[in-house]
C-alpha cells in the first residue's frame, strides 16, 4: 500500500549499510528527530540490542515489532533507522510503508562485512555461506521499499543530501508505489484507479504539450487529452499506428518533425500513452528533441506498467535488431492507470505475463507464488483485473525501480539482470518480423535461459519444465523448436548487451538467484541445441 502522505522516514537495509550514520545526517537536514530503533529497544529492555539478539532472537523480534509500531504511530515526523532484520519480520514492512517513506540503503555484502569489522553484530559472525543466504533472503524485503539508494563508495553526507531531496519531493507529490531514486532526477511510480483528470492534474505544467498515443486506444486518447487540457496544457496529439513496426527511425523522424511544427519547445512535456512501442518511441523523441525535453509515461499494457515505462531506456528498432538505437532518458513520472487493464485484449494481457515471470524469477518465491496465482486471470477470456493483479504490478514496478536506482546505466551489473530472457527473446522477436508480441518472445527466451542454465551446471534439470508449465498456465508459448534457427542465433551476435566477443547472458540457478555470465555466441548456440 502507498502511504497517504509521507511522514516518517524509515531506513532499512543490511547491517552496516550506514543507516544510523546517514539517518543522523538526514534528520539534521530535515529538522527532524532521529531514532535508532535498536537503541529504543535497548532502552526499554535495559540491555544492548546485540545481547538481546544473541540471547533469544525471536524474543528480540517481538520487542522490535512492538517498538516499531509505537514509533510509527507517533504524530511527529521522525527519521527512524531500523535494524537489518526489522523489514523482514512479520508485518513490519507493511506498517512502515503505511506510516511513511521507506528507503533501503543498499550495500554489497563484502562492503558491509568490511565496515562491520570490530563491531558488535552477532548475526554477521556466521559462516560465509550462511551470510550469503541471509543476504539474498533479506534482499527480497529490502527491494520492497519505496526507494533504494546505493551506498557503496559514497560519502554519508552525499547520501543524506539525496535522501533529504527525495523526502521533499515525496511530500510534495501524490502518493506513490515507488520512487526511482536518482537525486535531482528522481521520479515517482504512481499506481492508481483515480480518474485521469484528477490523477494527472498535479503533474501538468502550463504551456505546449504533446500526447503521443497508440492508435488502438481511442477513448483513452480522448480522456488523456481532456485531462491535460483541463489542467492547463495546450495539447497536440500524435497517433502512432499499433505494432512494433512503428518503433522505427521513420516514425521517430515523423513525430519529431510534427512536434517541432506544432510548437513544442524545450519547456514542454511529451506524454506517452500506450505500451512499450509508444513508450520507447516517445521517450527517444523526448531524449533527443532540443537535446532533451520532459517525458511522462502513461503505460496501458502489463509489459509497460511493470517494465518498459520504468527506468529511462528509450529506443527504436533497425533491421539488424531490436532497440539498437536509443538513449537513457528518465521520465518525470510513470503513472499506471489501472482501469486500462480492463480493456486489454486477451493476447496482450497474456503477453504481459512474460515480464511478470521474469520478475518472479528475479525476486523468488514471494513474487513467483503471486504471479502463479493469477494464471486464471491471465489465460481467461477477459475479466476486470483482480486486486491481486494490482499488487503484483506494484511489486514488479517496485523491484524494477530498486534495480534502476542502484544501477541506472548498467555499470555495476544489477540492471543487467533485467535482461533475463531477453537475449534469445529479442532475437526471436526480430527474426519473427515482429509478428510475436514482446512478452511472448520473452517467455520463449526464459525457456531458453532455463535450458542454458541447466547445461551450464547452475540449475537443476527441473527448472525448465517447471518454468515452462508456469508460462503455459498463463497462456504463453513455450515451444522453442521452431525458433532455434541459424537466423535467430546469428541475431544474438548483435545483441546490445554484447561486450567484444562475448554476451552478458543472464542465467538462473533457482527463482531468486539469477546472475550474469559471459558467453561467446557460439557457445550459447551449442548450449541451446536439442
Amino acid at each position: 500500500m502507498s502511504p497517504p502522505v509521507p511522514r516518517h522516514l524509515f531506513l532499512i537495509g543490511f547491517p552496516a549499510a550506514g543507516k544510523s550514520t546517514v539517518g543522523t545526517l538526514v534528520a539534521a537536514a530535515l529538522g527532524r528527530a532521529f531514532v535508532d530503533l535498536d537503541d529504543a529497544i535497548a532502552a526499554g529492555a535495559g540491555q544492548p540490542a546485540a545481547a538481546l539478539v544473541a540471547a533469544d532472537e525471536a524474543d528480540f523480534r517481538r520487542r522490535e515489532a512492538a517498538a516499531l509500531a509505537e514509533l510509527a504511530a507517533a504524530p511527529t515526523p521522525a527519521v527512524i533507522a531500523t535494524g537489518g532484520g526489522a523489514a523482514t519480520w512479520g508485518d513490519n514492512l507493511a506498517r512502515m510503508r503505511a506510516a511513511g517513506l521507506v528507503v533501503t540503503l543498499a550495500v554489497d555484502l563484502d562492503v558491509a562485512l568490511a565496515r562491520a569489522v570490530g563491531g558488535d553484530r552477532p548475526l554477521l559472525g556466521q559462516p560465509r555461506a550462511a551470510l550469503e543466504a541471509m543476504y539474498r533472503a533479506r534482499a527480497v524485503a529490502y527491494r520492497r521499499a519505496h526507494a533504494v539508494v546505493p551506498t557503496d563508495g559514497r560519502a554519508p553526507a552525499v547520501i543524506a543530501a539525496e535522501l533529504a531531496e527525495l523526502v521533499r519531493r515525496a511530500e510534495a507529490a501524490p502518493p506513490a508505489a515507488a520512487w526511482v531514486s536518482l537525486g535531482e532526477r528522481s521520479y515517482p511510480i504512481v499506481v492508481s484507479a483515480a480518474p485521469l483528470a484528477a490523477a494527472l492534474a498535479p503533474h501538468v505544467r502550463p504551456g505546449r504539450a504533446a500526447l503521443v498515443a497508440d492508435g488502438n486506444l481511442g477513448p483513452w486518447i480522448d480522456a488523456a487529452r481532456d485531462a491535460l487540457t483541463a489542467a492547463g496544457a495546450d495539447v497536440h496529439v500524435e497517433v502512432v499506428p499499433p505494432g512494433e513496426a512503428s518503433k522505427s527511425l521513420d516514425s521517430y523522424g515523423r513525430i519529431a518533425a510534427a512536434l517541432i511544427a506544432a510548437g513544442l519547445d524545450r519547456w514542454g512535456t511529451i506524454w506517452a500513452l500506450g505500451g512499450g512501442v509508444v513508450g520507447d518511441l516517445a521517450g527517444f523523441v523526448a531524449a533527443t528533441l532540443y537535446r532533451g525535453v520532459d517525458v511522462v509515461q502513461l503505460p496501458t499494457t502489463l509489459v509497460a506498467m511493470t517494465d518498459s515505462a520504468i527506468g529511462g531506456k528509450t529506443a527504436v528498432d533497425v533491421p539488424a535488431g531490436k532497440n539498437l538505437i536509443g538513449a537513457f532518458h528518465q521520465p518525470r513520472l510513470v503513472h499506471v492507470h489501472t482501469p486500462a487493464l480492463d480493456t486489454l485484449p486477451p493476447r496482450e494481457r497474456r503477453a504481459g505475463f512474460g515480464e511478470l515471470w521474469k520478475y518472479a524469477l528475479l525476486d523468488g518465491a514471494p513474487l513467483w507464488d503471486r504471479v502463479e496465482a493469477l494464471a486464471p486471470w491471465a489465460a481467461g477470456p477477459g475479466a476486470p483485473a483482480p486486486a491481486a493483479a494490482i499488487e503484483v504490478i506494484e511489486r514488479a514496478a517496485t523491484l524494477k525501480a530498486a534495480i534502476v536506482s542502484s544501477d541506472e546505466r548498467e555499470r555495476r551489473g544489477e540492471r543487467a539482470l533485467l535482461n533475463l530472457g531477453h537475449t534469445i527473446g529479442h532475437a526471436i522477436e526480430a527474426a519473427a518480423g515482429w509478428s510475436l508480441l514482446h512478452g511472448e518472445c520473452v517467455a520463449l527466451g526464459l525457456v531458453a535461459m532455463a535450458r542454458v542454465s541447466h547445461r551450464l551446471g547452475l540449475a537443476t534439470a527441473d527448472l525448465e519444465p517447471r518454468l515452462a508449465a508456469a508460462l503455459a498456465a498463463t497462456g504463453l508459448p513455450i515451444d522453442l523448436r521452431p525458433w532455434l534457427t541459424p537466423e535467430v542465433l546469428a541475431r544474438v551476435t548483435v545483441d546490445k548487451k554484447r561486450r567484444g566477443t562475448h554476451i552478458g547472458f543472464v542465467a538462473c540457478a533457482t527463482p531468486g538467484d539469477c546472475r550474469v555470465i559471459d558467453l561467446a555466441p557460439a557457445d550459447l548456440a551449442d548450449l541451446l541445441r536439442p
